[in-house]
C-alpha cells in the first residue's frame, strides 16, 4: 500500500490525478490531495473510494509536516517557488517527492541530504520541462549509439490553442498561468549559434524571430528562452557548435507583442499610482509622452513604429486598449494591469481546446555525411479540463511517479529524466495517451 499526497489541483493537475485514481486500486494507493480551494480538490477526486480531498495551505507549517508524514510519496503541483518549502519537509522527514518544474537551486542544494536518506526528489517531469529532455536525449543517445556528431539542436515548444478554437487576432490563448505569459523573456536570452556566442536582451527579443512550417498547421515564430547554454551539460552535449531553445507562438504574436514591451507595459518592478481609476485608454496613455493635440492613437503610431502595421494595430484594437473602459485594478504594476486586461479577451472559451506544440530540430554528422532529424509532437486537449497542458504535464509526472512507488526508478537524490532507464519507460506508455513525436531525417545538401 502507497500513500500519495498531491499537493494544488489546479488546471495541469486533471490528468495527473485521474491517473493515480484510475491506477489506485491494482496498485493499493491511497490518494490525498489538497488545495487551497477545497471545493476544486473535491471537484478533481469526485468522491473516488482511494481519494480524499482536502484544504491545504502551504503556509500552515504543522498540517504541511502531518501531511507529509501521512504520504509516501509527494507530488507538488504548486507554484514553483513553493516546491524548496515542501522538498526540505520531505527531505526531512524521508519521503520522495516529485514535481514537473525546473530544479532551483534551493532543490540542488537538498540533493546529498536526499542521497543520505534513501529518497527520490524528482524534478522536470511536465512537458516544458519534462517531455522536452525525455524525447530529446532519446534522439541524442540513438544518434550518439550509431557514431553520430551531433552538430546542433534547436528545440521549440508552445502552449497554443487550437486551430479550431483559433478565433481572434492574436492567434492565441491562455493556456497556462497568464502571468508567466506577460513577464516571458524578461533578462537576457543567452545560445549559441554556430560557435558564436550570442546575447539577445529582454527589449530586442521580440524582434529577434524565427519562422517554421510545422507540419501542416502553416506558420509559427519562435523567440529564444532565457538560457539555452545551461542545456550543453544537462544533456552531455559540450562541444556542440548551434544550441537554441525557444517559445513558440503563431507568426505574427511577437510584432504585437513587442508593442508592449518597448512601452513598458510589461514591467512588474513597480506600481501605478491611483490604478484602481485607470481606463484602458489611459493606461496606454501613461507610457506615451504628452502631446497638447494629438490624440492616443497618433501618438503610439508614432511612438512605436510596429504600431503603423495596420495588423499590428489591430490586434491592440481588439484588447480593447483605445477605450474607456475601468480597468479596476487597485495597487497594480503595469504587468497585473496588462494582464488583467488579457484575460478578459484571451481567455479559453468552454469549448475551446487548447494545443501544445513540440519540435526538436537535430543536425548532425554520421558516415561523413551531415543530416538533419526533425522530431516532431503536436497534443490536442480534449475539453478545458482534459488541456493538452494537463495531458502532458500531468501525465509524465503521474507515470514517473508509478515507476518510483513500484521500484522501477531506484535513482536517489535530485533526479532529472535525462536517463534511458528513466525515459524510455515514460515515453512508451505516454504513446498510449497520445503523445507522440512524428521523425523525419534526411540528408543536408
Amino acid at each position: 500500500m502507497s500513500k500519495i499526497l498531491v499537493l494544488g489541483a489546479g488546471l495541469s493537475s486533471s490528468d495527473l490525478i485521474k491517473y493515480l485514481l484510475d491506477h489506485s486500486k491494482v496498485l493499493g494507493w491511497t490518494i490525498k490531495v489538497g488545495d487551497i480551494s477545497l471545493e476544486t480538490a473535491r471537484e478533481k477526486v469526485n468522491n473516488h473510494p482511494n481519494a480524499e480531498a482536502i484544504k491545504f495551505d502551504i503556509n500552515n507549517s504543522t498540517q504541511l509536516q502531518e501531511e507529509v508524514s501521512w504520504a509516501n510519496a509527494v507530488i507538488s503541483l504548486l507554484p514553483a517557488f513553493m516546491h524548496p518549502i515542501v522538498a526540505q519537509e520531505c527531505v526531512k522527514q524521508g519521503k520522495h517527492m516529485l514535481t514537473a518544474s525546473y530544479v532551483s537551486d534551493t532543490m540542488k542544494s537538498l540533493h546529498e541530504e536526499a542521497v543520505q536518506k534513501g529518497i527520490s526528489l524528482m524534478n522536470e517531469l511536465g512537458v516544458d520541462p519534462g517531455i522536452d529532455h525525455m524525447s530529446a536525449m532519446r534522439v541524442i543517445d540513438e544518434i550518439r549509439s550509431k557514431g553520430g556528431k551531433l552538430l546542433g539542436f534547436i528545440s521549440n515548444t508552445g502552449g497554443l490553442v487550437a486551430p479550431e478554437s483559433d478565433n481572434n487576432p492574436w492567434n492565441y490563448k491562455f493556456t497556462w498561468n497568464p502571468r508567466n505569459v506577460v513577464l516571458a523573456g524578461q533578462g537576457v536570452a543567452q545560445y549559441l549559434e554556430e560557435g558564436q556566442y550570442k546575447y539577445i536582451p529582454y527589449h530586442r527579443l521580440f524582434t529577434n524571430v524565427r519562422e517554421y512550417d510545422i507540419l501542416d498547421l502553416g506558420k509559427f515564430e519562435m523567440y529564444p528562452n532565457r538560457d539555452s547554454l545551461k542545456y550543453r551539460e544537462i544533456y552531455g552535449i559540450q562541444d556542440i557548435k548551434t544550441i537554441i531553445r525557444g517559445t513558440l507562438r503563431r507568426a505574427g504574436y511577437s510584432k504585437a507583442w513587442n508593442v508592449f514591451v518597448q512601452l513598458g507595459m510589461t514591467d512588474d518592478s513597480y506600481k501605478m499610482l491611483n490604478s484602481e481609476k485607470l481606463t484602458k485608454r489611459e493606461f496606454l496613455n501613461s507610457f506615451l509622452p504628452y502631446h497638447p493635440t494629438e490624440n492616443v492613437e497618433e501618438k503610439l503610431r508614432r511612438i512605436v513604429p510596429e504600431a503603423n502595421d495596420e495588423v499590428v494595430y489591430n490586434k491592440i484594437k481588439w484588447l480593447g486598449l483605445f477605450e474607456n473602459e475601468p480597468i479596476g485594478l487597485p495597487n497594480a504594476s503595469p504587468a497585473q494591469l496588462l494582464q488583467h486586461i488579457l484575460e478578459s479577451k484571451l481567455a479559453l472559451d468552454p469549448n475551446d481546446k487548447d494545443m501544445i506544440v513540440m519540435q526538436h530540430i537535430f543536425d548532425y554528422e554520421l558516415n561523413a555525411t551531415k543530416r538533419r532529424r526533425t522530431s516532431t509532437m503536436v497534443i490536442t486537449g480534449k475539453d478545458t479540463v482534459h488541456t493538452a497542458m494537463s495531458i502532458t504535464v500531468g501525465t509524465p509526472l503521474a507515470i514517473a511517479t508509478k515507476l518510483l512507488l513500484t521500484g522501477q526508478i531506484t535513482d536517489r537524490g535530485v533526479v532529472v529524466p535525462t536517463k534511458p532507464h528513466i525515459y524510455t519507460p515514460i515515453l512508451q506508455e505516454l504513446e498510449s495517451f497520445g503523445v507522440k513525436f512524428i521523425e523525419e531525417d534526411f540528408e543536408l545538401t
